[in-house]
Parts: structure tokens; C-alpha cells; sequence
């Protein structure tokens, strides 16, 4: 009987959590013939810093062999233990709060099959600040572009933390924030369009330092490199501890219904459903019922330029559609204490 050589070609392995493939040079370490042979590579599952001088990373399966070839910037002398699928990663020399490194690892498991892979880490941020998504606008203007304001709930930094319009896994536009002390009810202001001007500088010291539209001089405000504003009626806004990290607060909007079309729940196209979902699933944002419809959301059909979205001037947060209200004409207030006038039509 002709054995049966077989080359594999392994895709481009999604990973989620604290990591993300930059490039894929996966391969099959060995070829079988064997008729139920294990034939496929170890996948990385969740994996990020765990405390400042560690990176964690865990497989599907056991391993039988791992190699670290580079981590990108160099940290210390980095050395390695892994027992079964959870492998570390340990260093002499301190992770710099929210800087990305870049791990070029090979991973074969007890069969021969191996998967190299370049993963994104961030450096582990031990004071993680309190932030709240207080205030936002989705339908500026020439002269008011969109913006997103977040209050800090608690002292902290601000290294790495991450917001999107999007969520982790699935996003249109992001800023990773600075190293940045903050301390509670400072006010700090996402410019989701900016100009590209030099006056739009991103503030992690002193706070009237920047120009630009809508800049504030008693808040931070910081610029999405080539953000091209927010989506106008249906999107996502999050906030996470990093790229990869966990769920701080997030905020569903939407003017669409649940008749609006019935393959997407209501929700319009395939990526606004699955936003939708992950923000449920991490118990970023609630409904009525479990599975969320599109009149959860928060309706941004009647704001403006300068009628906003926003909490209460006391904000609550029931991570629900009862925390928001859109504020009249001109009483937009980004840096500030929010109104509590609700907009009439």
C-alpha cells in the first residue's frame, strides 16, 4: 500500500484576550500517514502580563517544547517555564506600563507539531485608573467633531488602557492611552476627528497644552491618530484595561429597531451584532431580556453637534440605556460637569 504524504498548511490561528498574531509563519513540525494522527499545531489561547515581570500564555494542549526567539523592546534576561499548556515567561527587569511588546515564539506539542507566531503583549500597568464613559457625540460637525468624554472614578494611570469604537476583538478605530496619572473627576477627552494639526497634542502633563477643535483647557485631551469620527446612528464605544484586557465600561447606541431586518437581530450588518454580543457576554451593557435587541441601546437620533449624549451630572451606571439622556442645543459640556436638561423635540 502507498503511504499517504500530507503537507499542511497552517491558517492564520484568531486569537483573543491578551494577545494578537502579527504575522503567521505556522508549519507542521511532522507529516503522518496514519489515518487519525494528530496532525495539527498547539493554538495560543489567553496570554498577556500577569504582573510586572511576567507574561503568561496558555494553549489548547500540552506542550513539548517551546522557544522565546525574541522579545521586542529587549527586557532583561528572559527566561521560560511551561508545564502541560500554560507556559510563563519571566524577566530581571521590570515590563514598562503599557508598552507593547512584540514575542516571536515557536510552540510543538507532544506530537511534533509546531506553530511560530508573533504576539502582541502589553506591559503590565499596576495601577489601572477608574474611567467611565460620561459623554459623546456621534453626528459633529465641521467645527464640532466627534467626541467621547470620560470621567475618572478612581486615581490611577492611564498606560495602555485602550478605547475603542469597537471592542477588542472586533474594532474601527482605537487610541492606546499614555502613561498618564489621573486622578478622581478629571475629565479627559477622546477627539475621535481630529485635524492632523500640530496644535493637537496629547496631554499627559499639563492640561492646557493643546489646541485643536473642541480642545479643553481643564481637561486632557488626547487625538485618535487618523480617526475619521464615530459612526452616526449605530456603533459600540468601550473602554479596556488594554488592547487585549478586560471590560471597563462600555456604551451601545443605536437608531435602528428590532424589525429594522431580521438576519442581524436589528442591528444592521454582521460586525455590529457581534460588537453587540461581546459587550453582552462581558457584561458590559444590559437589557430587558438576555439577548440584546437594538432598543437596549441608547437611541442617538435626536443629538447634534452640540446636543450630546450623556449621563446625569451624577452619573449612574446600570451599564443600561437608563443611565443616558441627550441634553438641548448648545448645552454639549465636554470637560465639564454634564447637564441634566433633557432635550424636548
Amino acid at each position: 500500500m502507498t503511504q499517504l504524504r500530507l503537507l499542511f498548511i497552517i491558517p492564520l490561528v484568531l486569537l483573543w484576550c491578551c494577545c494578537t498574531p502579527l504575522i503567521d509563519l505556522a508549519e507542521t513540525g511532522e507529516t503522518f500517514g496514519v489515518t487519525g494522527a494528530d496532525l495539527t499545531p498547539p493554538v495560543l489561547g489567553p496570554a498577556g502580563a500577569v504582573d510586572s515581570f511576567t507574561f503568561s500564555l496558555s494553549f489548547n494542549e500540552p506542550l513539548g517544547a517551546f522557544h522565546l526567539e525574541n522579545i521586542s523592546p529587549g527586557i532583561g534576561d528572559p527566561q521560560v517555564v511551561f508545564d502541560g499548556t500554560e507556559v510563563m515567561i519571566e524577566s530581571s527587569s521590570a515590563q514598562i506600563p503599557g508598552t507593547e511588546y512584540s514575542l516571536d515564539i515557536r510552540a510543538t506539542d507532544t506530537a511534533g507539531n509546531s506553530q511560530q507566531l508573533i504576539v502582541r503583549c502589553y506591559g503590565y500597568n499596576a495601577d489601572i485608573a477608574g474611567l467611565l464613559i460620561n459623554e459623546f457625540t456621534c453626528q459633529g460637525s465641521s467645527t464640532h467633531p466627534d467626541v467621547l468624554e470620560l470621567k475618572v472614578t478612581e486615581s490611577g494611570n492611564l498606560a495602555g488602557m485602550a478605547v475603542l469604537e469597537g471592542t477588542d476583538s472586533n474594532w474601527d478605530q482605537r487610541i492606546i492611552l499614555p502613561e498618564c496619572a489621573v486622578t478622581p473627576g478629571d475629565f479627559i477627552l477622546i477627539h475621535f476627528k481630529p485635524q492632523g494639526i500640530p496644535e493637537e497634542v496629547d496631554e499627559t502633563g499639563a492640561v492646557d497644552i493643546s489646541g485643536g477643535l473642541d480642545s479643553h483647557p481643564e481637561a486632557r485631551d488626547f487625538w485618535v491618530p487618523e480617526g475619521c469620527g464615530l459612526s452616526g446612528n449605530n456603533g459600540v464605544l468601550t473602554v479596556y484595561t488594554n488592547p487585549c484586557g478586560a471590560l471597563i465600561d462600555a456604551v451601545v447606541y443605536s437608531n435602528r429597531t428590532s424589525t429594522s431586518d431580521t438576519t442581524y437581530r436589528g442591528f444592521g450588518s454582521s460586525s455590529m451584532l457581534n460588537k453587540v454580543d461581546t459587550v453582552t457576554e462581558e457584561g458590559g451593557w444590559t437589557g430587558e431580556e438576555a439577548i440584546l435587541r437594538p432598543e437596549d441601546a441608547v437611541d442617538p437620533e435626536d443629538s447634534t453637534a452640540t446636543r450630546s449624549i450623556c449621563r446625569t451630572a451624577v452619573p449612574t451606571d446600570t451599564d443600561s440605556s437608563a443611565d443616558w439622556h441627550i441634553v438641548p442645543t448648545s448645552t454639549a459640556s465636554f470637560g465639564e460637569i454634564n447637564s441634566d436638561e433633557v432635550y424636548i423635540p
